[in-house]
């Protein structure tokens, strides 16, 4: 760690998560916060809902109320803290309760919590000199004992005086009314006034009533005009119709073909179909004849107006006639649409009569003006709860916020604000899964992070909501992970979920993994490749099988197919064309490990190999698995992300726990029954037997003497032996003459 003035202030950095960043180590540096660059902010906002903390602590950082935390709110939460508690290096401990004696009396805010505070524990009738979430978070026991609080809503409570209280019944049965910060229902001033409003416009209403035409079934009689005027109204006109025309009277009136369409069935389920007919049979005279049958469906209806509207000597019925029956109840449907005050006509117009005559508005209204008088005090119960909250949580949110210490943190049991919980599958556990809102939009970019990356979607029985989630596997294989698999997800609370992979972003997971991706790649190839080849094979040996049946060779004499001659000559080049290849490909190979002259050629020609198949994987794979970076994935659920966060091997492996079985000793008595021991071995020698065999046939072993037994790969060693000791004979004799020939040359 090392220090650097920055704006004035000596800050403290270290190098965690592969960037360097400031630390946060007393209450003099929460003071000093909004002097901090926001350049070395590690994030710079985020949003106050998916968070594994209390969503009041996060409403109460967010000071504009939009939903994220920015900078701005930090710094402004950082301010009042700090000018409201007597000890700053107090809110690095995250306690959950404030003492009194914590709370700075010489600012005007944190005098107003320490009243506030003193009031809360004397309403809660607590002991002692500590105020928690809980007490604070509990308006309904803090306000339960108190007359008045502050909301400007009274209740029942508020008042001694009965009449008063049946007063605010009433207005709350009205209105609805709102609910006191005591819990029970109450009412404002404006709802006060709209109940007497209400009232005085009921009596008006009712003080209005015109006369009823049709005496006490009047309102019967119009509710039977109403569903019965287009039917009639429809009834004249067809009649009309058949008046202009008598020709259409048959298309007019109800056709028997449609009574025979349903003459087979039950008619009393046919009711719609029978309400469709004319009301009345159509004869192209314009009335409704009172002595004829009615269609069944109206009949009824029909009959019930006629018993309150018309007098029963009428024998007919002029559409004039019947327009007249409903004019006269026009006034009296114009009252009744006119109607005002509904809301409290259960409380009946004589108890109205009475509210209006013995008014108690003022004095309801003088009970709210009591009330709205605590409002400091009440919202300096509120601020109780503020600093509470922001106590126990603001400095848990700092550290997810500045530096991401939590999520670095090398106590396991120490978790980010993001991560949601632990997801178990394919024997493994990932512990860094987050809460997503959108899985599609945010696997758009969080592929950028690097990490093998699981999307599930969790149900439980003891959540209603599904809960969409990514996790990341930063440890093991591939393994047996897929698109609809399985799996338990964990919340932090410890609710289990049913898990079901519904997306998966695939990037390198471990070293182990890419070394045996290029041979799983091959594998799954040749596999696909014999899948294919054997499924063209089936289809054409089944089509060259019925071509074959379709055309059957021409019978012999006796009847049956003619036997085919067999070509020798055919078979004998297949043969030819074989050997050459497999000359060829021994010749090959003669050739490239004719250069292996020692057994450690060997041993490097092989780890070549390997290192030419798999080496790009694993290189590709380390150089990704070294810059993981989380910050894609928290920008992917809005987060402003200001600087790398780096998931590299090391640390990767604290984020997926795999499992662990200890060592077993014993037989599983269901498993597969392997070759005896001597099977194994007489195998394995003729393997080495048959391998060695290829060696010596291709000339692979003459540079150790043991030559092949075929020409072509044999070199010629006696013939080059042969001339070198004729030359090395000739040298020798010639050396022992020369000294005989030196006196003769003299």
């Amino acid at each position: 760690m090392k220090e650097k003035k920055q704006n004035g202030y000596k800050w403290t950095f270290q190098k965690i998560g592969g960037a360097t960043r400031v630390k946060i180590q007393s209450g003099e540096d929460l003071k000093h916060l909004g002097e901090l660059d926001q350049k070395m902010w590690t994030v710079l906002s985020c949003p106050i809902t998916g968070l594994e903390i209390s969503d009041a602590s996060l409403r109460y950082m967010d000071s504009d109320g939009d939903g994220k935390i920015h900078v701005n709110d930090v710094i402004a939460t950082t301010n009042w803290l700090t000018n409201v508690v007597k000890n700053p290096d107090n809110l690095l401990l995250s306690k959950d309760g404030i003492a009194l004696s914590d709370i700075n009396q010489e600012s005007e805010a944190g005098k107003q919590l320490y009243i506030s505070a003193k009031q809360i524990l004397e309403n809660l009738k607590k002991d002692g000199e500590v105020v928690t979430v809980a007490d604070s978070s509990d308006s309904i026991a803090i306000f339960a004992q108190t007359r008045f609080n502050g909301d400007g809503i009274i209740t029942e409570g508020s008042t001694d005086e009965e009449s008063l209280k049946a007063v605010i019944a009433a207005a709350v049965a009205a209105t609805g009314g709102s609910q006191d910060r005591s819990g029970v229902q109450g009412v404002n001033a404006e709802q006060i006034e709209a109940f007497y409003q209400a009232l005085a416009d009921y009596a008006a209403w009712q003080a209005a009533k015109p006369a009823m035409p049709y005496g006490d079934d009047t309102d019967k009689a119009i509710e039977l005009f109403n569903a019965l005027n287009a039917k009639v109204k429809d009834f004249f006109l067809r009649s009309k119709l058949a008046a202009f025309n008598t020709d259409s009277t048959a298309a007019l009136d109800v056709q028997v073909s449609r009574i025979e369409a349903i003459s087979a069935d039950n008619l009393t389920e046919k009711g719609a179909e029978i309400a469709s007919y004319p009301i009345q049979r159509v004869t192209g005279k314009a009335e409704l004849d009172l002595t004829a049958p009615f269609n069944p469906a109206w009949a009824a209806q029909m009959s019930a107006l006629l018993g309150i509207a018309v007098d029963k000597k009428k024998k007919s019925l002029t559409e004039t006639e019947w327009d007249e029956i409903g004019a006269k109840t026009g006034a009296y449907t114009a009252w009744l649409d006119a109607k005002a005050g509904a809301n409290v006509e259960s409380i009946g117009l004589e108890g109205i009569d009475a509210m209006l005559k013995n008014d108690k508005k003022d004095e309801l209204l003088k009970l709210v003006e009591d009330d709205k008088a605590l409002e400091a005090e009440a919202n300096g119960i509120d601020c109780v709860d503020k600093l509470t909250h922001l106590y126990r949580d603001y400095f848990t949110v700092l550290k997810n916020y500045i530096t991401l210490q939590d999520f670095y943190d090398k106590d396991q049991n120490v978790k980010a604000v993001f991560q949601s919980g632990t997801l178990i599958i394919d024997q493994r556990a990932c512990h860094l899964c987050m809460k997503v809102q959108n899985a599609a939009a945010h696997g758009v970019m969080a592929p950028a992070s690097g990490m093998y990356l699981l999307y599930c979607t969790c149900t439980s029985k003891q959540k209603a909501a599904p809960l969409d989630i990514v996790a990341a596997m930063t440890m093991g294989e591939t393994g047996d992970l897929y698109v609809g698999k399985n799996a338990i997800f964990y919340d932090r609370d410890g609710v289990d979920y049913d898990a079901v992979v519904t997306k998966i972003i695939e990037n390198p997971i471990s070293i182990k993994q890419a070394f045996w991706s290029p041979y799983r790649r091959l594998a799954k190839w040749a596999e696909d490749l014999i899948n294919k080849r054997a499924a063209e094979k089936d289809a054409k040996m089944m089509a060259d099988t019925q071509g074959k049946l379709q055309e059957a060779p021409a019978a012999g004499a006796d009847g049956k197919p003619a036997p085919q001659a067999f070509d020798i000559a055919k078979f004998a080049g297949i043969f030819a064309a074989i050997g050459m290849a497999l000359g060829l490909i021994g010749a090959a190979l003669a050739s490239f490990f004719g250069a292996f002259t020692a057994w450690w050629h060997w041993v490097v020609f092989f780890f070549a190999l390997i290192l030419i198949i798999s080496g790009p994987s694993m290189i590709m794979a380390w150089l990704k698995l070294r810059k993981r970076n989380i910050a894609p994935i928290l920008n992917a659920n809005g987060w402003a992300v200001n600087a790398a966060s780096i998931v590299n091997i090391p640390f990767g492996a604290t984020l997926t726990d795999q499992v662990k079985f200890p060592m077993v000793k014993g037989k599983d008595p269901f498993a597969k029954k392997g070759l005896p021991c001597w099977a194994k071995w007489l195998i394995t020698i003729l393997v080495i037997a048959a391998i060695a065999c290829c060696l010596w046939i291709f000339g692979c072993l003459n540079r150790w003497e043991i030559y092949s037994p075929i020409e072509k790969y044999r070199p010629a060693v006696e013939e080059v032996a042969k001339p070198a000791a004729e030359v090395t004979e000739t040298a020798e004799a010639v050396t022992e003459e020369a000294p005989a020939d030196e006196p003769q040359a003299e």
